[in-house]
This record gives structure tokens, sequence and C-alpha cells, in this order.
């Protein structure tokens, strides 16, 4: 898996994930459940890979040229 999630993106994607998980502990009933959803973009923040970025074609991943000298 290539990353193309940019370090913009992944700060966003944790703070979502973050507040989506929140409302497991404040909305009542069953639709607490739904903060589940947070997890997702968790885990493409931590993994720096989005499969729907790869299905449109988008990278928001600056890639720095590697010096081997």
């Amino acid at each position: 898996m290539v990353r193309n999630i940019g370090h913009t993106d992944k700060i966003i994607r944790i703070v979502a994930g973050l507040a989506l998980l929140s409302l497991l502990f404040v909305i009542p009933g069953p639709w607490k459940w739904v903060g589940l959803i947070g997890f997702v973009p968790l885990l493409t923040a931590l993994t720096g890979f989005c499969p729907a970025y790869t299905l449109f074609g988008t990278n928001t991943c600056v890639n720095k040229p590697v010096n081997r000298t």
C-alpha cells in the first residue's frame, strides 16, 4: 500500500474520528452506535492509506525524493 494521505489530511481525520467516537458517550439510545464510524477515519489516518482515494485517483501525500548518496 502506497501512502496517499498527507499531514493535514491525517490531522483532520484524527480529529473527525475522535469526534465521532465521542458520540458513543454523548448520545443516548440506539443512535450512539453511529459513533463507531469514527474508527474508519482513525484507521486510515494511522495507516496513511485511504482506499477511496485510490478509487478516485486522489493523493494528498507529498512525496519527497530520497537522496541516496
